[in-house]
């Protein structure tokens, strides 16, 4: 290993972010350590000397070439669409962009309690359609919160909801950390008494074996008929069809999804009409500061890099 790893922006990371990205970084890590590819051709060029990538999408075919590489970083918190085994059989580094996107997407889950508690999409509706009609809102003081998967993102969203008087319960595989916002923090594998006790739903976990098709029938039949679910982590984290027919027949109030099983969600689906849904095209984690906060990931990562300790990254995943 050299006094100096080479990081490769990879062809997976677009143009305009590369160009903003690029010098930021250069005016923060040594001299010419910074790479940067525009097409497959030039990420493989590079590869050979790359020992840290900074990735949008991860090619297994690339070990290939990869003979120094050490550590990729994703600017995603998601890693499901890497080949993750091969990373790990191969004894490279995983860091992700965890916490860089959870004060948006803290907000716009409030965002999206508010629009169902105080009737906001009855009234959107109402208004489309010209209609003078008032409805009743309610208050989230007092409402439970049930937030399956506190981790970064689900740890702002807990103190928001706390922030507003609301109870919280939690899910997370390491219970033995739990964030003071959280009421009561439950093992992974016990969401369904997280369902039972909840008002809304706030699905926050990464998508792995385990998480996909977690919520079915049988889940929605737990839930209130007065609950509603957020979902802000994967679209296959749900089965689809059936939180259709669960807002379809009044299992459940409504639902606020951000994510869905197939993106952008085809024309052709119901829940682009359907009265007690809110539909956004997979932007709940937008903010102007992404580009700061992803700095100071990769920075405190490619200098662990350099420094030979790589128990030192951050957001390591594996």
């Amino acid at each position: 290993m050299t006094d100096m790893p080479t990081l490769l922006l990879t062809h997976t990371v677009s143009p305009a972010r590369t160009d903003a990205l690029r010098p930021k970084l250069e005016s923060r890590l040594p001299e010419s350590a910074v790479r940067s590819a525009a097409t497959p051709e030039e990420t493989r060029e590079h590869l050979p000397e790359a020992e840290m990538l900074l990735v949008g999408r991860f090619h297994e075919e690339w070990f290939e070439y990869a003979d120094e590489l050490r550590l990729v970083q994703t600017l995603s918190a998601g890693v499901d669409f890497l080949p993750l085994s091969r990373i790990e059989s191969e004894g490279v580094v995983l860091t992700n962009a965890s916490g860089v996107h959870a004060e948006p997407i803290g907000e716009q889950v409030l965002a999206y309690m508010l629009q169902f508690e105080r009737g906001l999409v009855e009234t959107a509706r109402n208004q489309r359609r010209g209609v003078w009609e008032r409805v009743e809102g309610g208050e989230l003081r007092g409402k439970t919160a049930g937030i399956i998967g506190v981790g970064a993102i689900g740890s702002r969203v807990a103190e928001l909801c706390a922030a507003f008087g609301m109870a919280v319960v939690g899910t997370k595989r390491d219970t033995s950390d739990a964030p003071e916002a959280v009421d009561d923090l439950l093992p992974a594998d016990e969401y369904h008494e997280l369902l039972c006790r909840s008002d809304y739903v706030v699905l926050a976990c990464p998508l792995t074996d385990e998480t996909e098709g977690l919520l079915g029938i049988p889940e929605f039949r737990l839930l209130d008929s007065d609950a509603v679910l957020v979902n802000i982590a994967r679209g296959e984290v749900v089965d689809q069809g059936a939180l259709v027919r669960a807002l379809q027949y009044g299992m459940i109030r409504g639902a606020a999804l951000d994510v869905f099983e197939e993106e952008p969600l085809p024309p052709e689906s119901v829940l682009w009409d359907l009265s007690n849904v809110v539909v956004t095209p997979h932007m709940a984690g937008s903010t102007p500061h992404k580009d700061e906060r992803w700095i100071d990931i990769i920075t405190t990562n490619y200098e662990a890099l350099a420094a030979d300790d790589l128990d030192a990254p951050v957001n390591r995943v594996r």
